[in-house]
């Protein structure tokens, strides 16, 4: 299937999941927009294409992502080969006259929000929560396992366990969540090897608590320092694993979804 280069598929989110998403569909020839936050929540920073939206720009194994403000930006941002990410919390703030031709729900918020099926004429949602011929026309499994990135064209995806996939032994113990509400501040970076009980950072609110790391490894993921965090908030992801690569490589699992959601277009495509 060779896309139209009038249609625009956007992507609602940017996290690492999000931008295995984007890149295959860069890849596979499709013009896509990207919509976030005005404050990203992304853990896996230096491999997500939201974080244009507070640095302005970001690469990703060569994959470019820049925040645009206007319609005109995003048609530049185009033109270069680049990747245009707006700040739009609903898709009426998506700042094009153009509509959208194929909506991705990529936000992972486990339930559907305000996604719908006449969204656009083909609406595509990520994981649990999404039920096919009401908020979308399909699915992606995003469970690990051999279903990971299975095209569903009916029903729903495995239901959230609550827990990231292992890792040499490690499971929820690698998320680590907000004490407390209030305001976080790091004093480690991702990519640093940390050993068990180091403090990574403080989140300050009424009171002030010390992030420590649950277990000897590497910082693959925190939320933008400055970030005002609730009670139980994701807000760093430690790998056991010292693999520097897993920093600012697209993961499998990414890469997995994103060809789910390629696949998904191209059959949702030759239907209608």
């Amino acid at each position: 299937m060779q896309p139209a280069p009038d249609e625009i598929v956007l992507v609602r989110g940017g996290g690492d999941i999000a931008t295995g998403v984007v890149w295959r569909l860069h890849h596979a020839g499709f013009r896509v927009l990207v919509a976030e936050l005005p404050h990203p929540l992304t853990i896996r920073r230096t491999v997500a294409v939201s974080s244009a939206v507070t640095s302005g720009h970001i690469d990703i194994e060569g994959l470019a992502a820049r925040r645009c403000d206007d319609e005109q930006s995003v048609r530049t941002c185009w033109n270069l080969g680049e990747i245009p990410v707006v700040v739009a919390p609903t898709i009426g703030d998506v700042p094009m006259s153009q509509p959208m031709s194929s909506i991705i729900d990529c936000r992972l918020a486990k339930q559907p929000l305000d996604s719908s099926m006449n969204d656009a004429e083909i609406v595509i949602a990520l994981g649990p929560g999404f039920s096919v011929g009401t908020h979308c026309h399909a699915v992606i499994e995003t469970m690990r396992g051999h279903r990971l990135g299975r095209a569903l064209f009916s029903g729903m995806a495995e239901p959230n366990t609550g827990s990231p996939g292992e890792i040499e032994g490690k499971s929820a113990e690698r998320v680590i969540r907000a004490p407390l509400r209030g305001c976080i501040t790091w004093s480690s970076e991702i990519g640093d090897f940390v050993k068990e009980g180091t403090v990574l950072g403080e989140v300050a609110g009424e009171t002030s608590m010390h992030v420590h790391a649950p277990f000897t490894g590497m910082v693959r993921g925190l939320i933008a320092p400055g970030s005002q965090v609730s009670v139980g908030l994701k807000i760093a992801d430690i790998d056991p694993r010292h693999d520097p690569e897993a920093c600012v490589q697209i993961s499998d699992k990414a890469l997995a979804v994103g060809g789910g959601v390629v696949e998904a277009l191209h059959r949702l495509s030759t239907r209608s």
